[in-house]
């Protein structure tokens, strides 16, 4: 068995576009790639990959998955196979392990600690509606142009005075103390009482790639205060170095525009997303890591930077080049004005002046390099010559040697010197990186044995993430065609919407009775199946029964999909791959759902589905019924056609029903 740990580490570092594009020639168009599909013969391309998501479909012949769902597809393996070729590709070792009561009661722990978070981004947000939290918190948000939207959209919040407040409305909620201080919100004192370690600050929570809160920043608002920040400590759910501020709400657009913009501050990157630039992402709280450009990676190979103007953000956006040149990626540098920041640029700018602002300014890192030390060097033969080694040295931290040297013949040509000598510097340097890597290698392998932890800054993990990926086929049979199209409507709205608040009018029939009690469309479709039926159709009920066991933990829409996609069943993984795409055509449509908004379509299509599956019951219901009737005898006969006649009348009612929907919209 691998161990679950493994299982996740394996899913999070494979890329889709790595994956297949070992076995098919993919083409970029906008933000996905594009090919013939390898599992039919076509001539148009109909292969589509989405890098955001982590998945690929065909439009032609329906197969989709992920990255492992690609290899068992294509390759014919199984899906532990499918792991071990992953595992081996990205250098990953797999110490096979049954698992043990220990690693039980670490997942369980972890997860508790994910809730705990949660709870505190939810307390901490609830304190900007009164009090100290909106006189204080509130007015800081607003007076920085920050609107309620955004800080609905980002949770932003309020830790408020005193010692305790998280720490008694968390005990208060049911959380143990344990979990509080494992996530690194509350710190313990000598006597064993609890302290809260977030006070007196506006709080910035940090995401995971699918949704899940795992740490916090907190900014002091008080000038005389020397730690302007306090940000979480590395706990069990967080390691600073493998996560980015937005990275939850960027990665999709990040994706799109194929392009990541990195910005130093909590209020750049939240500023720069309300102005509706959304592929902005930060570090938090640290300098930018590798695990962060990796993560980056994930979703597009192009980075601009675009830190403060001042000094600082200069030497940071230098500092982090060679970084980004290691992995292969593409950097460009957009240099701010002096005293500038992107959250005072944005403020004073318009989204259509800060998008020309940053065309019209980035320039690729050498040419930024070269610009601001020429001026540096001007008149200096020996400060020259060190500019050039410098560029010579950046240079060498680019894997691809035809762009090694296309950049060495630029430089060259600028500098009027010969590119053979600039291509000497850069072997040099290349050589001398690949030692040192070798070294800290040699290192990390002794440590290994030893049983030592590895070396701060050279772990060679990918990213921290509670996101999954998994694989899919679309061919599965339906033993009731009455129930099945009725069945997979209901599963398109829980594999779509699921998560979704279905917010209905004060007199309407499904109202709750209070506007803080908004059932989602996961809680609604559950409701209304209450009766303890089950799907007709083995396959619908699996994904039923997996959807619901994954939204009971808490999971997010997109992490609950990901997850199901992940399945070892492939029969409910190309279920839920089918059904989870916009492709997908509802059986029952009251109306264009271009003619309104989601809320609105789903308020209105929600319980039509479910007045559609329960016709279909009565229906499946009579058609029983009918197929009994040859042998009946004299005695059942009458009941059985007294149940017929009642079945069609409670059809009537549910049809009417639905015309009088139809007829008022």
């Amino acid at each position: 068995m691998i161990p679950q740990e493994t299982v996740n580490l394996i899913l999070d570092t494979a890329r889709i576009e790595d994956v297949v594009g070992d076995f098919v020639t993919l083409k970029r168009r906008g933000s996905s790639l594009w090919a013939c599909c390898p599992f039919h013969n076509e001539k148009t391309p109909s292969f589509h990959v989405e890098p955001a998501r982590g998945i690929y479909k065909c439009f032609g012949c329906g197969k989709s998955g992920t990255a492992v769902g690609f290899l068992m597809e294509y390759e014919r393996l199984s899906y532990v196979e499918a792991l071990r070729y992953l595992a081996r590709k990205y250098h990953i070792e797999i110490q096979e392990e049954e698992e043990s009561a220990e690693e039980i009661a670490r997942r369980q722990r972890s997860e508790s600690l994910l809730l705990v978070s949660d709870f505190a981004r939810q307390f901490f947000n609830g304190q900007l509606k009164s009090g100290e939290g909106r006189s204080v918190g509130y007015a800081y948000y607003r007076s920085r142009g920050i609107e309620d939207e955004t800080i609905a959209k980002w949770s932003l919040g309020w830790a408020p005075g005193g010692r305790s407040g998280l720490v008694d409305a968390a005990r208060r909620a049911g959380y143990k103390d344990e979990y509080l201080v494992g996530a690194g919100l509350a710190l313990q004192n000598e006597d064993g009482s609890l302290t809260d370690r977030f006070r007196e600050r506006v709080m910035f929570p940090i995401h995971t790639v699918s949704g899940r809160v795992i740490a916090f920043s907190g900014r002091t608002l008080k000038s005389d205060n020397p730690a302007k920040y306090v940000n979480s400590p590395e706990t069990e759910i967080y390691v600073k170095s493998r996560n980015l501020m937005g990275i939850y709400f960027a990665k999709s657009e990040i994706a799109r525009e194929d392009r990541c913009i990195l910005v130093e501050g909590n209020v750049d990157v939240v500023m720069m997303h309300q102005l509706g630039i959304g592929n902005v992402v930060a570090s938090c709280g640290t300098s930018l890591t590798v695990e962060q450009v990796r993560l980056i990676k994930k979703f597009t190979e192009n980075v601009t930077i675009m830190y403060d103007g001042d000094s600082a953000g200069i030497h940071a956006a230098e500092r982090a080049v060679p970084m980004i040149l290691d992995e292969g990626m593409n950097v460009r540098i957009v240099p701010l004005p002096d005293g500038e920041d992107p959250d005072s640029f944005s403020r004073s700018h318009s989204r259509d002046e800060v998008r020309a602002y940053i065309t019209a300014n980035e320039k690729d890192f050498i040419v930024f390099h070269t610009d601001r030390l020429l001026a540096q060097a001007a008149g200096d033969p020996l400060r020259k010559a060190g500019l050039i080694n410098g560029i010579a040295d950046t240079i060498a931290h680019i894997p691809d040697a035809v762009k090694r040297t296309t950049y060495a013949e630029a430089v060259a040509r600028q500098f009027d010197m010969e590119v053979g000598n600039l291509l000497d510097r850069i072997g040099r340097t290349r050589r001398s990186l690949q030692e040192e890597a070798l070294k800290a290698q040699e290192r990390e392998e002794r440590r290994r044995r030893n049983g030592l932890p590895p070396e701060p800054g050279l772990e060679d993990a990918p990213p921290v993430s509670d996101g999954f990926s998994g694989n899919a086929a679309p061919a599965w049979a339906e033993e009731n065609r009455i129930l099945g199209p009725a069945e997979r409507d209901l599963l398109y709205f829980l594999l779509r919407y699921g998560c979704h608040e279905l917010e209905f009018e004060s007199d309407s029939e499904y109202y709750s009775g209070s506007e803080q009690d908004k059932p989602t469309v996961a809680d609604f479709i559950r409701g209304a199946l209450s009766d303890g039926s089950r799907m007709a159709n083995a396959a619908y009920a699996a994904v039923y029964d997996a959807y619901f066991a994954l939204y009971d933990e808490g999971l997010s829409q997109d992490e609950i999909v990901k997850r199901l996609l992940d399945a070892e069943d492939r029969r409910m993984a190309g279920v839920v791959s089918e059904l989870s795409t916009e492709k997908y055509q509802l059986t029952v449509e009251a109306f264009e759902r271009s003619l309104t908004t989601t809320g609105s379509w789903l308020v209105a299509q929600v319980p039509r589905a479910m007045l559609n599956y329960a016709e279909r019951r009565l229906q499946d219901r009579y058609e029983t019924l009918r197929r009994s009737l040859p042998d009946a005898t004299p005695d059942t006969e009458p009941a059985i056609l007294q149940e017929m006649i009642k079945v069609q009348a409670a059809q009537r009612r549910i049809r009417q029903k639905m015309g009088r929907e139809k007829n008022t919209k």
